[in-house]
């Protein structure tokens, strides 16, 4: 060989020859998780439920109402679903928020009867209170105005559209003494919220202020300023009569979407005095993700960051949203709540209730427990979803950072936070396709082993222990069925 081709062939050897071999590419064989007890946020105030009794008829002294069905049970059944939902070992609920009807008051100054509408409702409260003081355990009870009397509204009807300004100092009464009834019951009545979903102008005929459908629940129209001043009334009324521990919200917009751009949210953050008057702010929190619907709604964190950037104490509870199909779907609302909105408290609405007794059809038919006409009830898989999130977060918890690297799947956690009750997480999976096991790293946490409890919306698990799972190499692999709902509970 001449010189000149030795030269050649040297130049044309692979470059890479003499180095290491390029690795080979390592399969993924797990979905990255994590939960971080360490990094926390919100202080949680607790689950919550709702007993409806009276709700829209116009007739009640005729026609009274019972939606959640109590009336319809006996002594046993009853007891059996107070224990359903307050007791340790079931939903053992925080929160319970009770209505406040048109019904009480004739007129002004008149005589109250507090007990004809809600006695169903004071019943089941009741039960729950006696439930959990032996536990030393206290509810706390939010009451909403559901609708003001005929006598507040210049329409002069229930469920009249506008607020009539010169009968603001007696509905403050009505609140008032409504409040102190519960107090004096033994009901532990800590806020009162002033109206339910008094945005809605729409729910009106523009012209004479009647509600445009038969099915439409008690309600008034509250433009932002009457909000404020109301807010500012009652308050100054609850102290006057020695119920200054008692606080006032700004009542229960239809949803955050509405809160923020209908204009509740700015009017609370320009008037100062009725911003710092609030105990908790709240809200409902209906989601329907269509553009094209009045009812559009998605959930957001503008008004929550615009009043906390004045008010940074000031606690969010969402009052009111809806079961959906009591699927995947329930866990997955919590979470933007909770994860997006920073809310300290959830209470969906009507947790039990008499399909049939809703005209025309109640628009969010999911909740815990169906009672029929029969006298009947039936525990549905809603119950079981919703006790996955109960039993993992309780009063006094903190919110923990969690990660999930699906779209399909979310995690909750709720951090011990000095209150006795054991770190836990909630993970919620509805993935159907390139399914791979999960590996939770767990961080922050003294727990190395988590007893778990799943249901599947299917409804063949219900809050089914499923065994104890060791913290191992910084993590919890766990391959979790699709439309499963799984919660990890810390164990020494």
């Amino acid at each position: 060989m001449k010189p000149h081709s030795i030269l050649v062939a040297l130049c044309i050897l692979p470059l890479h020859q003499g180095t290491s071999a390029p690795e080979a590419t390592v399969p993924l064989e797990h979905l990255p998780a994590t939960v971080d007890f360490s990094r926390t946020f919100q202080t949680w105030d607790g689950f919550g439920f709702n007993y409806v009794e009276s709700c829209q008829h116009r007739d009640y002294p005729v026609n009274p109402q019972d939606y959640g069905g109590f009336s319809l049970l006996n002594e046993r059944q009853k007891e059996e679903i107070i224990d359903l939902v307050f007791a340790e070992d079931g939903l053992d609920v925080d929160i319970v928020k009770m209505f406040l009807d048109p019904w009480h008051q004739e007129e002004p100054g008149g005589a109250f009867d507090h007990e004809s509408s809600t006695a169903n409702m004071l019943e089941f409260v009741e039960g729950g209170v006696a439930k959990k003081a032996p536990r030393g355990e206290e509810l706390e009870v939010i009451s909403t105005l559901y609708g003001p009397p005929a006598w507040a509204t210049r329409q002069q009807f229930i469920g009249g559209r506008d607020l009539d300004h010169s009968m603001f100092e007696p509905l403050a009464d009505y609140m008032v003494a409504w409040a102190a009834f519960l107090q004096g019951r033994g009901i532990p009545i800590k806020h009162l919220s002033i109206h339910n979903e008094g945005e809605d102008f729409y729910r009106w005929d523009f012209n004479d202020g009647t509600q445009r459908l038969p099915g439409f629940d008690y309600n008034a129209y509250w433009r932002p300023d009457e909000v404020n001043d109301f807010v500012l009334l009652l308050n100054h009324r609850l102290k006057q009569q020695g119920l200054g521990h008692i606080g006032v919200t700004n009542g229960e917009p239809s949803n955050w979407t509405r809160f923020y751009n209908w204009g509740y949210a700015w009017p609370l953050y320009e008037n100062e005095e009725a911003l710092n008057a609030l105990s908790i702010l709240t809200t409902h929190g209906f989601i329907n993700g269509d553009f094209n619907r009045l009812s559009y709604s998605q959930v957001n964190s503008k008004t929550t960051d615009l009043l906390r950037s004045k008010r940074p104490d000031l606690h969010a509870w969402v009052t009111s949203f809806s079961w959906g199909e009591m699927d995947t779907r329930f866990v997955k609302m919590m979470y933007e709540h909770i994860y997006v909105a920073g809310v300290n408290a959830l209470i969906p609405w009507a947790g039990i209730q008499v399909p049939s007794r809703w005209i025309n059809g109640d628009p969010n038919p999911g909740t815990a427990i169906l009672v029929g006409e029969d006298g009947s009830y039936e525990v549905t898989t809603g119950y079981y979803i919703y006790k996955q999130m109960t039993q993992a977060g309780r009063r006094g918890m903190a919110i923990a950072h969690t990660m999930t690297a699906n779209p399909v799947s979310r995690l909750i956690a709720f951090a011990g936070n000095e209150t006795g009750h054991p770190d836990a997480f909630v993970l919620e999976s509805n993935i159907f396709i390139w399914k791979l096991p999960f590996r939770i790293e767990v961080k922050g946490s003294e727990y190395s082993h988590f007893k778990a409890y799943r249901t599947l919306v299917d409804g063949s698990e219900k809050f089914k222990a499923i065994g104890i799972f060791k913290v191992e190499n910084g993590g919890i692999v766990y391959d979790a069925p699709r439309g499963s709902v799984t919660t990890f509970i810390g164990i020494q």
